[in-house]
């Protein structure tokens, strides 16, 4: 006997017609009927009785009837009970400064509305610093751009992190507009080699993927200042101290983004970072720690599509 069964009879009951049932159930007539006559076989007895008007339940309809609506209230609540269930617990989740920008406060809010007795603890840093991090089980989930440990996967106590990517970001060389320097709208690599630039330092995510790509296109960057903080750098080049090259969420804490800086696209298949959802093994998260990484890639999901994360492709 299966819950659909006892909700079928109830409903044929409720409206006295196989025929309105059939069409308030979403199901064909004949499968319903067929359903009916399964239920009836497996109790041994006849439920339901055909008249010219419709169709009445027996005597041992209307009491199968009584009991079938109190097991269906009862695996309804049981339902609620499972669904209403809340995690609980603390979840350490490390993002770097530019994803920060698009996805921090999104996440928050995401978080407090599915899981309110979940607290996040919020952890924003550099992709380097936040690999040692998760090395070291200070945080339990963190965004990056390179999924390699910072340890030996073989060393005693070692394990390999859970690594999902999430979005690609393009990458934008960004100028002050106080230079007044005409651009195009896209450049490659290969046009950068005269290009004061201000960067991160190299054990960082976007600094490597940098390295990497001007290395394939024969350049050497001309690097005029090495930054290792987000909102100094962007200071650095507001200032017309030199350009930087970072995806379009470096400027999203700038409201006037547009009157600052000057945004020209890296027309270049190197030119862009993959984000990376990284964690610590599943036997090591707890199950609130497990709802938040699911939830870390619903909002992702959902800002790039509706363009609130712009330069990004999923």
């Amino acid at each position: 006997m299966e819950l659909r069964q006892l909700r079928y009879f109830v409903r044929v009951v409720e409206l006295g017609s196989m025929g309105r049932a059939a069409l308030d159930l979403d199901l064909v007539q004949s499968a319903l009927s067929q359903q009916i006559s399964r239920l009836e076989g497996e109790l041994c007895t006849r439920l339901l009785q055909r008249t010219p008007r419709g169709v009445v339940p027996t005597e041992a309809g209307a009491a199968f009837f009584r009991e079938a609506q109190l097991t269906l209230r009862h695996a309804a609540q049981a339902v609620r009970a499972a669904q209403q269930a809340r995690l609980a617990g603390t979840v350490s989740v490390g993002l770097a400064p530019t994803t920060a920008a698009m996805l921090g406060l999104p996440l928050m809010q995401a978080m407090q509305s599915r899981y309110p007795d979940v607290r996040l603890h919020m952890v924003e840093s550099l992709s380097g610093h936040l690999s040692a991090m998760l090395n070291a089980r200070e945080i339990d989930l963190a965004v990056l751009f390179d999924s390699r440990p910072q340890t030996d996967a073989g060393a005693t106590g070692s394990r390999l992190w859970q690594v999902q990517p999430l979005v690609s970001e393009d990458l934008f060389l960004i100028c002050s507009r106080r230079n007044d320097q005409p651009r195009h709208a896209a450049m490659s690599l290969s046009e950068l080699g005269d290009e004061p630039l201000i960067l991160p330092t190299g054990p960082h995510g976007l600094r490597s993927t940098l390295d990497t790509a001007f290395a394939r296109a024969g350049v050497v960057p001309r690097v005029v200042l090495e930054v290792d903080s987000l909102p100094m750098l962007m200071a650095a080049v507001d200032a017309g101290l030199g350009s930087t090259l970072q995806p379009r969420a470096a400027v999203g804490r700038f409201p006037d983004a547009e009157q600052r800086f000057m945004l020209v696209h890296i027309d270049d298949a190197q030119a862009s970072r993959v984000n990376l959802l990284c964690s610590l093994s599943e036997d090591e998260l707890s199950p609130a720690a497990l709802a938040t990484r699911v939830v870390i890639r619903d909002t992702v999901k959902l800002l790039v599509e509706v363009g609130h994360w712009p330069g990004t492709r999923l």
